[in-house]
């Protein structure tokens, strides 16, 4: 599939909510190019050798060890991967760049977060937004793991609430100078960075103002004890103080007043690299519990061939297939849109600018879902271990702490949802995605005559299409009703805004899924069948959410006639022509992982 081909097709985000895409318009793993699979197997080569052995070592807070680890990432080019050539990078595309960081990060939580902290917010807010002289100076440094960056955002407190940080930065009288003063906290890699990107406030201004600081303990810089945290034990993250800390004014970043937009940017990037982050570990999670429990014998056979365990052991696949679907489906809208922009004349940093910001609902929906389930596979890995899973001499547990914190940083999940009902509607107001032509036509279809004729779902997966485009329907009632009640006083109803975002991720991960599975299917029947079954386990879970917490919405925003016509329509939306056969789906997707040994799909 080449560039021209998707972006004649190409959705602006947030519009799969209102437009069909057929399969052959999504990137799937399945499209990866050899060179990309050579990067893929170089990769893994190198977690397997120079990561996974040592894992205990991350489990006893060695830092140095991350600081070692970090360095080989940068002498083989891979902190680079996203940097452009012209400042010492691989200038890679953003498929490429989200692979790198998928199979980087999945062997342990502390390599991933330095990782993912140093290339992501600690690197591309330069390239995106530092002047010429800037970039030239800090990112081939950066690249190559000469130096290393940290992102000091967070104060104690500004959390969620990022513009309201404290941190000062006071010109000095002759002007040449800012001097930054104030407290920074979870700061990612301070103990060994070489440079931060401080975000301050210059005098009484409604928003913050990014810096670029260099980590002089004799210029007022002075780091706190590492933090004792849960999980990721490795990753080196401490407290940072500035007091009168100077500043050259050449070293702002961006203007004036942009740190709040620089902030929010690169957040956008750090959410669906951090999904990236989380595909590997759950890849790793079911292939060491499959490998457990072939091994474990329980009344004279393998635990492996227990319904119980083949439940997790599907449900924990199907799982991890959706996630990788619709992170790469994504990723691949992103490198096409920055493709078009340059295409069109934008300079590299504006294309991957507007390219990323494009998607960030499709950002916000990925952390979401990627997050949490990669918390449940790891809690499942677990269990699937029994008491040994319990132990800290398996790599169960401390894929479950590390798991812990990626429903935390990059905007806490809770966040993430209202943003994605947040930014949909800004999208719809501003003309980017009809969503008042599509809600009128489902209010018009609630009042009409359902037909009763039996749909042909002769064709592969032609029902569970049938659900995808049905949920899209369900969103639209929903939220169409809630939009008409509240108007923009909708953003004080969190729980519904909640319940509205659980729809929508619902419905972009199914349909991810569902696309991947319909594209094989066409060039490779019996890979597509299994992936078929996959879509299907994911697809009969997702209608159960979607009914759940639909009517919560309903129920909660509505009364009398039109409540009882939404549950009706609710009813209809989500219903089952023929339901699968649930548990014969986790025994054949099961057994197919058992006999690998490891994830296959």
């Amino acid at each position: 599939m080449n560039t021209t081909e998707t972006t004649n097709n190409l959705l602006r985000g947030g519009q799969f909510l209102i437009q069909e895409t057929q399969p052959d318009e999504v990137f799937t793993p399945e499209d990866f190019t050899e060179e990309q699979r050579m990067m893929i197997d170089s990769v893994k080569e190198f977690v397997d050798r120079e990561i996974w052995p040592h894992k205990p070592r991350f489990e006893q807070k060695d830092y140095e060890l991350t600081h070692e680890v970090m360095k080989k990432i940068g002498e083989l080019g891979l902190l680079g991967v996203a940097v452009p050539e012209a400042y010492g990078g691989l200038g890679m595309g953003f498929v490429t760049t989200m692979l790198v960081c998928d199979y980087i990060s999945g062997a342990t939580g502390s390599i991933a977060t330095a990782f993912g902290a140093h290339t992501g917010i600690g690197t591309l807010p330069i390239t995106l937004y530092g002047t010429e002289e800037q970039k030239q100076e800090y990112i081939p440094k950066l690249a190559t793991g000469e130096w290393f960056g940290a992102y000091c955002l967070t104060e104690p407190g500004a959390g969620s609430d990022a513009n309201s940080g404290k941190t000062k930065a006071v010109l000095t009288e002759d002007g040449t100078h800012y001097l930054i003063s104030g407290q920074k906290m979870w700061i990612s890699n301070a103990g060994f960075c070489s440079l931060f990107i401080v975000f301050a406030r210059i005098e009484d201004d409604k928003n913050i103002t990014g810096f670029l600081v260099e980590n002089d303990p004799k210029n007022g810089i002075s780091l706190g004890e590492e933090e004792h945290k849960l999980g990721i034990h490795s990753s080196s993250t401490r407290q940072v103080f500035f007091n009168e800390t100077k500043v050259p004014v050449g070293k702002m970043l961006g203007a004036r007043g942009e740190g709040f937009k620089i902030a929010m940017n690169a957040l956008n990037v750090g959410r669906i690299k951090l999904a990236g982050a989380c595909l590997d570990a759950q890849r790793r999670i079911i292939s060491n519990a499959v490998g457990y429990a072939n091994e474990r014998i329980q009344f004279n056979q393998p635990i492996a061939q227990f319904g119980a365990i083949k439940f997790k052991i599907a449900e924990m696949a199907a799982a991890a297939f959706v996630d990788e679907s619709a992170t790469y489906r994504a990723s691949k809208n992103i490198e096409d849109r920055i493709a078009l922009r340059v295409a069109s004349g934008n300079s590299h940093q504006e294309a991957e600018l507007k390219g990323v910001e494009e998607y960030a609902i499709e950002c916000s929906i990925l952390k979401v879902a990627v997050s949490e389930n990669a918390q449940n596979c790891a809690d499942e890995g677990i269990q699937i271990y029994g008491g040994m899973g319990f132990s800290a001499d398996t790599p169960m547990e401390s894929a479950w702490r590390d798991a812990r914190i990626t429903r935390i940083y990059e905007g806490t999940n809770e966040i993430n949802r209202m943003l994605c009902v947040g930014m949909l509607i800004k999208k719809a107001m501003k003309g980017h995605v009809d969503l008042l032509n599509p809600a009128m036509a489902v209010a018009d279809e609630l009042t009409g005559i359902p037909s009763f004729e039996t749909p042909d779902f002769s064709q592969p997966l032609a029902q569970e299409k049938a659900l995808v485009d049905n949920m899209k329907k369900v969103f639209l009632m929903v939220a169409g009703h809630a939009v008409q009640s509240f108007g923009p006083e909708l953003e004080q109803h969190q729980q519904l805004l909640l319940a509205a975002a659980d729809l929508m991720i619902a419905v972009y991960m199914s349909e991810s899924g569902l696309l991947r599975a319909q594209k094989t299917l066409g060039v490779n029947p019996e890979k597509g069948q299994i992936q078929a079954d996959l879509v299907r386990l994911h697809m009969y879970n997702a209608v159960d959410r979607v009914q759940k917490k639909a009517k919560e919405a309903i129920v909660s925003a509505s009364t009398g006639d039109q409540q009882r016509m939404m549950l009706m329509g609710l009813k209809r939306f989500t219903k089952y022509h023929e339901f699968p056969n649930v548990v014969a789906l986790r025994e054949t997707i099961a057994d197919r992982v058992i006999q690998a040994n490891y994830y296959p799909f």
